[in-house]
């Protein structure tokens, strides 16, 4: 045993004794955190300009404070961004974690010296959790791999600028430096083709203990290293125990990633975004991700079916429900003000309070109505892959087919990659559209009421998604597919890319 795995189990057992609260406590937690928040900042140009200092409660914040997008507190990031103090949180950024916006472009999301150290506790406690439940901290004696952004930040006006995951490898604990990879002069790399190819090079002949990082980038990662070794990576790399993964749910994934390792490791999923460190598994034997609700986060959460009204519903964590689809909002000791992070969860328990990502707010489909989630396509993704087992999906996108050029019905048309196709694609196609029925009765009235057909897969070529993310500049790091999409523009592209 190293001196890091024994010194590990007994701080994991105090850590985890610090996140056992009662749903009370946890509510008290929240009102704290906003208060503190409010209290912070009400002298900035933001607190004067909605009253800050006259709140004091929860009602009167509501009142005071709207729900903001990016596009409505942008005036306020780029004031900061222009090197003005004072604007959304006292002083200046300690950073702008720096992120790729499907409308908005690029967005700056600001980081403060009080907001950073719980980027990096989220992380950590998320291992330790692991540690203490399952007994095991021998992969910290080994070499742990982070696929991440590049470290070498940008100055904006003084602050540094950059991607989160590259930000937080400035982070990264001493008595970590020493077992992780890939190399300082590797992160650095922009391209990610060549970034991919120095990682396995670095780390093809290591011990790895642990890897982290997004499934699809992870996964180029397993399949270049087989086809460069002849090897499963559970082979290639004996010790590999723990599989780290975040923002992207991973079940679409876990069966091809599994394929690749040719043997069992353990998974922890994360919930990490630029804005704060959401929530992490805590247990393995309970479905969801454990909220941080001690972590300089106030969270609020709005039913997505009042979130594009006139007065959307937001509510605060003693006011949740089970089973609710909530967008969700963010107040942070960084200075965003009930600020719509795109995500939508729901609770899978009050106590503790354990979410599950359902997907994203402007990520749907509802070109008839039928207001269809990401939650929804993903359960009948894993049923038809129940039904046809031999299936392996690369990854997959949906989109609504309003006008057909050959004639056809209008249609939800599922644009998916194979690794491994289905022997029976009509059993496939069935066990999805009856799935589909099943969960979302605006999409089932549609189809019996002939206003849709059900649903048609369109098979794309080999490395389509690749090749798609990579003409738009957005290979590898945190880019993610966007799941659903209320419009063609990328169904188009992807079937561009496949008469080219």
């Amino acid at each position: 045993m190293g001196i890091r795995s024994f010194f590990a189990k007994p701080f994991a057992h105090w850590v985890v004794n610090k996140y056992r609260i009662t749903p009370s406590e946890a509510i008290e937690k929240q009102h704290f955190w906003l208060k503190s928040n409010i209290e912070k900042a009400k002298s900035t140009f933001f607190g004067k300009a909605y009253g800050l200092d006259k709140i004091q409660n929860y009602l009167d914040y509501k009142v005071q404070v709207p729900i903001f997008e990016y596009e409505d507190i942008k005036p306020y990031i780029e004031e900061a961004v222009a090197g003005k103090n004072d604007i959304l949180w006292p002083g200046k950024p300690t950073y702008f974690a720096k992120t790729s916006g499907t409308t908005s472009g690029a967005k700056y999301i600001p980081i403060s010296s009080e907001s950073m150290p719980f980027h990096i506790l989220g992380a950590r406690d998320a291992l330790l959790h692991y540690v203490h439940h399952s007994g095991n901290a021998s992969f910290l004696d080994q070499k742990l791999i982070f696929l991440s952004g590049s470290p070498e930040l940008a100055l904006k006006n003084g602050v540094p600028t950059g991607r989160l995951s590259g930000i937080v490898n400035h982070h990264v604990p001493s008595y970590l430096r020493t077992n992780q990879l890939p190399s300082y002069a590797t992160n650095c790399m922009e391209d990610w083709e060549e970034k991919l190819a120095a990682i396995v090079r670095e780390t093809k002949d290591q011990r790895m203990g642990l890897i982290s990082g997004i499934p699809p980038w992870v996964q180029m990662y397993f399949d270049r290293l087989e086809a460069q070794s002849g090897k499963k990576i559970g082979d290639l790399f004996p010790d590999f125990q723990v599989f780290v993964t975040g923002g992207v749910n991973f079940e679409p994934y876990r069966d091809k990633l599994m394929q690749s390792i040719g043997r069992k490791v353990d998974v922890i999923e994360t919930y990490p975004a630029s804005e704060g460190f959401i929530a992490f598994q805590d247990s393995t034997g309970e479905e969801g991700l454990l909220l941080l609700v001690d972590a300089g986060i106030f969270y609020e959460f709005v039913p997505t079916d009042t979130y594009f009204s006139a007065s959307p519903t937001r509510l605060c964590l003693s006011e949740v429900e089970l089973g609710v689809n909530y967008a969700l909002l963010m107040t942070t000791n960084a200075g965003l003000w009930s600020y719509s992070i795109g995500d939508t969860v729901k609770f899978v328990s009050l106590d503790p309070f354990r979410v599950v990502v359902t997907g994203r707010i402007k990520h749907f489909i509802s070109a008839f109505g039928e207001h269809v989630i990401a939650e929804e396509v993903e359960l009948a993704v894993k049923e038809a892959m129940e039904a046809c087992p031999e299936t392996k999906i690369v990854e997959f996108t949906v989109a609504p087919n309003i006008t057909p050029k050959d004639g056809l019905m209008p249609h939800h048309e599922w644009l998916m990659e194979f690794d491994s196709a289905p022997k029976d694609m009509e059993l496939f196609q069935k066990t999805l559209d009856a799935s589909m029925q099943r969960q979302n009765i605006y999409y089932q009235d549609l189809i019996t009421g002939n206003i849709l057909q059900p649903l048609r897969i369109q098979s794309l070529a080999k490395d389509s998604f690749i090749q798609y993310m990579k003409s738009k500049g957005k290979l590898g790091g945190q880019n993610k597919v966007p799941r659903l999409s209320n419009d063609r523009i990328l169904a188009e592209g992807l079937l561009g890319l496949k008469t080219e």
